[in-house]
């Protein structure tokens, strides 16, 4: 039996993981929000299970302000390098990557949304699947100032972090194993993600 009681003093305890976890969190939610290759919606939904299986009080509160924190700060940069190539004359990298992940029947309609509903959009943007990127080009090609971005872009990741944590919520309430839980709010996020696509496709263009 010391194998066993030795194994058991090799799992981290609740605090030593959080103070891994919620760090790692933040730092991969940032990095997605500046290259979107990393599934953010899935990681935030995981994170969220996994604190619905801790004791210790507030996980749930500092899963939703970590991946609140980190998606605002990577937004910003992103905005931040963006605004800087649109006043360059040679543009820069960045911006040429934002626009590179704007197709441009996207733009224009994010365009048209962001001129009829102003900061709104920005919300919305942050829980349309892909719809983050084209709205985020349409204020950098308005011109938008930094502020006027961060006022609405604020919410939008209040939202998007709530949401993804209620995903995470109700996949870990439907097991009573973390991984299985964990396994589900990663199916559902992908699921979400991949549906407007599959959508579009299967309807075909639109009809004029």
């Amino acid at each position: 039996m010391s194998w066993l009681g030795a194994a058991t003093l090799d799992i981290p305890t609740e605090p030593t993981q959080q103070a891994l976890g919620y760090p790692s969190l933040f730092l991969l939610v940032l990095i997605g929000a500046l290259v979107p290759v990393v599934p953010t919606g899935a990681l935030v939904s995981s994170a969220a299970v996994v604190a619905m299986h801790q004791t210790l009080p507030f996980a749930m509160l500092m899963v939703f302000a970590t991946a609140s924190l980190a998606a605002f700060c990577g937004d910003m940069a992103l905005y931040w390098l963006g605004r800087r190539g649109v006043g360059s004359k040679n543009g820069s990298r960045w911006l040429e990557a934002i626009r590179s992940r704007a197709p441009e029947d996207r733009l224009e309609q994010a365009q048209e949304k962001l001129a009829e509903h102003d900061v709104a959009v920005l919300v919305l943007s942050r829980l349309v699947p892909a719809g983050r990127i084209p709205v985020m080009l349409a204020c950098l090609l308005a011109k938008w100032p930094l502020r006027r971005f961060a006022r609405g872009n604020l919410p939008a990741c209040l939202a998007w972090a709530a949401t993804y944590q209620l995903i995470g919520v109700l996949s870990g309430t439907l097991f009573s194993k973390p991984w299985e839980g964990v396994a589900a709010a990663i199916a559902l996020t992908v699921l979400v993600s991949v549906a407007p696509g599959l959508w579009r496709r299967f309807r075909g263009p639109a009809k004029a």
